[in-house]
């Protein structure tokens, strides 16, 4: 330690000097100031640690696209046959509420695959009006699952709950994270605690030292009672690639991404603990105001604006293109099938019928959409596209490069999606 309080890393070595006799009469010592060295050392030890991490986490998002991508086109075919047979069903029918719940089943799937996107591309959200209880309520059994059967979860939700305005994916990504948490801070077991309250706070903003300004907020909070975190620690916390778990295990993206979700909602997260004391991570969501909304119920089918066009429909997986084909000839449309971009062109080139939109997936094998459609417009410039992929629009096509002309309806689609695109694209 130098005179101004500063701490400084030295190297020593010593050589003995000795006398004609043999014996030692001295010693050259030297000291070599490595305190850079080792400071340069340590910080690339930190950058080489973090870009393992990034290519790693690289490696699970391109997987974790891929399999989202592919099961999006599963459930594709799922809903669009969950429609059409309820479409044929009496409203008292008795299979029809097991058949409704067939249909939530592959909606509530559809809803993981966007998170599973999230690991691979920035997620867009996609706000509406919610209540935080519903968010909560809806995952509850999931998040018992989670937790373990030593680990209980208790729930205390303010009934008289403000709305707010957020995607109800990205907030379950938010519990479903905060919970995973609290259950690796508990290795022996303990007790989860989900609250939601309504907050009004006044000029002076949150007393708790939260750093969260004036305002009418949503609160959700989730307190655990597991071996909880010293001040440092608390100021580190929503790093990206920060984690206190031991090698190999977590990746310390889990609470960045909770902070990216909940600041991208135009809200606030702050946590409190202590060691041995747990932690209460707490979420401000501004209050928005309004009523929440009301759940969607099933689609009015019969009001959906049907057509007499020639589609020509380019899809490579069977169970999407047959039902979807199916769908669209049910409200009037004449349909050609091809099963990839070359079978699609040749169709056009031996000019059986005028095509008025073509409705093309956009990763095919050997020919994506985006090239087929560059090859269709050639010889008809004006023609009406309609993509469809299983990645997000985003991802796949910003919307200032759609071309003219052009619509995007994002896998899986159900009835009322596809025929309002389809109508919408047809109509200009």
């Amino acid at each position: 330690e130098t005179h101004d309080g500063a701490h400084r890393t030295f190297l020593t070595s010593a050589v003995p000097l000795r006398g004609p006799d043999g014996g030692i009469t001295g010693a050259i010592a030297l000291y070599q100031d490595v305190t850079e060295q080792r400071a340069r050392e340590e910080a690339l030890g930190r950058s080489e640690e973090q870009l393992r991490q990034a290519q790693k986490m690289e490696a699970v998002g391109r997987l974790a696209g891929g399999i989202a991508h592919d099961f999006n086109n599963l459930l594709t075919g799922i809903l669009s046959y969950s429609d059409l047979v309820l479409q044929q069903l009496r409203p008292g029918d008795p299979i029809r509420g097991d058949l409704e719940q067939i249909r939530h089943a592959g909606q509530r799937a559809a809803g993981l695959t966007r998170q599973l996107l999230a690991f691979s591309r920035r997620q867009v959200l996609q706000p509406r009006v919610v209540s935080l209880n519903s968010c909560v309520e809806q995952v509850d059994a999931m998040l018992r699952r989670l937790l373990g059967a030593d680990v209980t979860l208790e729930l205390e939700l303010d009934p008289g709950l403000w709305p707010v305005l957020a995607d109800p994916d990205q907030l379950e990504q938010v519990l479903v994270n905060l919970l995973v948490n609290a259950r690796d801070a508990m290795p022996g077991g303990g007790r989860v605690t989900v609250a939601t309250a309504n907050l009004q706070l006044g000029a002076a903003g949150d007393p708790r030292g939260s750093g969260v300004g004036p305002g009418a907020y949503v609160t959700l909070s989730v307190s655990d009672t597991g071996v909880g975190m010293d001040v440092p620690t608390q100021a580190r916390i929503f790093e990206p690639f920060f984690t206190t778990k031991e090698a190999g295990r977590g990746t310390g993206l889990g609470l960045s991404t909770v902070y990216g979700i909940v600041e991208q909602s135009g809200g606030h997260i702050a946590v409190e603990s202590a060691p041995g004391q747990g932690a209460t991570f707490t979420v401000f969501l501004p209050r928005h105001e309004g009523s929440a909304a009301v759940p969607a119920g099933q689609p009015d089918w019969r009001s959906l604006p049907g057509g007499t066009e020639t589609v020509l429909l380019v899809e490579d997986e069977a169970a999407v293109r047959s039902s979807a084909r199916r769908l669209l000839e049910r409200y009037g449309y004449s349909v050609i099938e091809a099963r990839h971009g070359d079978d699609a062109l040749r169709i056009v080139a031996e000019g059986g019928r005028p095509v008025d939109l073509v409705i093309t997936d956009i990763s095919m094998p050997e020919m994506d959409g985006r090239e087929l459609v560059r090859r269709l417009r050639a010889r008809s410039p004006d023609l009406k596209v309609l993509f469809m992929s299983g990645y997000s629009a985003r991802s796949v096509s910003p919307e200032e490069e759609m071309p003219p002309g052009a619509a995007f309806v994002e896998k899986p689609f159900t009835v009322d999606q596809l025929i309002r695109r389809a109508r919408e694209i047809l109509d200009g």
